[in-house]
């Protein structure tokens, strides 16, 4: 049985161990970054992406629109720029829109 202990702990600092102990990180990185896309791109281009996905440091985005791709392709530095600010840490290098 493991010993009981008496110090105190966060509700964060407990969960971010569970976390880590049980594998979960890379699962965490792909709900923050699905909530990151929908909040910084807005509801008309989240109504036309069909994926977010990331794959090591590549952020693959599936849309449904031509048009919008094009669109979205001379922006992709800036929106990894702001992707990474909204996500707090550098999760993403690249961006692959199809």
């Amino acid at each position: 049985m493991a010993k009981r202990q008496n110090e105190f702990h966060s509700l964060q600092d407990l969960m971010q161990d569970v976390i880590k102990e049980n594998n979960l990180t890379k699962g965490m990185h792909q709900i923050s970054v699905k909530d990151a896309w929908a909040k910084l791109m807005g509801n008309g281009v989240v109504s036309y992406t069909q994926n977010v996905e990331l794959q090591n440091k590549t952020l693959i985005v599936k849309l449904k629109s031509s048009v919008l791709r094009e669109e979205l392709s001379y922006g992709k530095e800036k929106i990894v720029k702001m992707m990474n600010e909204e996500l707090g840490e550098n999760l993403i290098s690249k961006i692959i829109l199809s």
